[in-house]
């Protein structure tokens, strides 16, 4: 078991319960820290919670019962206006993508920015500096229908990057890519958090976890439990069910 050092969380869930329709409780009693610079694995089986969790450090679900604390800010009392302000320190990337079909790479990336109001003349070279760091330097101009899903993934993850956030929630983000194009893509995630974003990536896929050495958040029965990196031995993905 890995013991967190001291330092100011940036997230915090003390005994916290999910229960979705006032019966199927998704998490009993939670209870993990995030600190500035953690890099995480958010492992379970298929069904566990896992994208219930991250949807709880970014306000899209709020908790049952129990604190979410996240830059601070106790999300069960937080005013929904203050929501947006929130979220703009928190980059996600959706296991689906959520890329809009009728905008070009660079259109999709720019997105948060436009969407905040930013003058595009400020943030122009930094979405064309995120695609050349995924490799996309090449496609800027080209829409989602005609990408690739390693192309499509590597797209989320520039669009997540592009308001240079506190904080990256990766759902899945190799469950629609093949195993090289995975490694590449967990490869950027861990040189930005030497950068010093704190990263959690929702996976069950133990080979990838397994090669990266890095500590683990495992949800299982509605609760998680902090580990170092997994032996070598363990088996490449999670058994399936819900528990």
């Amino acid at each position: 078991m890995v013991t967190d050092q001291n330092s100011q969380a940036i997230v915090t869930f003390e005994d916290v319960h999910l229960t979705y329709d006032g019966v199927r409780e998704v998490l009993r009693g939670t209870d993990f820290t995030l600190r500035p610079g953690d890099f995480r694995f958010l492992t379970g089986p298929s069904g566990a919670g896992k994208t219930s969790l991250l949807k709880l450090i970014y306000a899209a679900h709020r908790p049952t019962t129990g604190r979410v604390e996240v830059f601070g800010n106790d999300l069960l009392d937080m005013p929904s206006e203050e929501m947006p302000k929130l979220r703009r320190r928190i980059g996600v990337v959706f296991q689906e993508f959520r890329l809009l079909d009728h905008l070009t790479a660079f259109e999709n990336v720019a997105l948060p920015m436009r969407v905040l109001g930013v003058n595009p003349n400020s943030y122009r070279d930094d979405v064309i500096e995120l695609l050349s760091w995924v490799g996309l330097a090449h496609r800027i101009d080209a829409p989602p229908t005609v990408l690739s899903g390693g192309e499509k993934q590597r797209v989320a993850l520039a669009r997540a990057l592009v308001s240079k956030p506190d904080l990256i929630l990766a759902d899945e983000p190799t469950g629609n890519v093949d195993p090289v194009m995975g490694e590449k893509i967990m490869r950027l995630l861990l040189e930005l958090n030497r950068l010093g974003t704190a990263i959690i990536v929702a996976t069950h896929d133990l080979g990838l976890v397994r090669g990266l050495k890095q500590n683990i958040l495992r949800l299982k029965d509605g609760k998680v439990t902090l580990h170092g990196p997994i032996p070598d031995e363990t088996p490449a993905r999670e058994p399936e069910g819900a528990q």
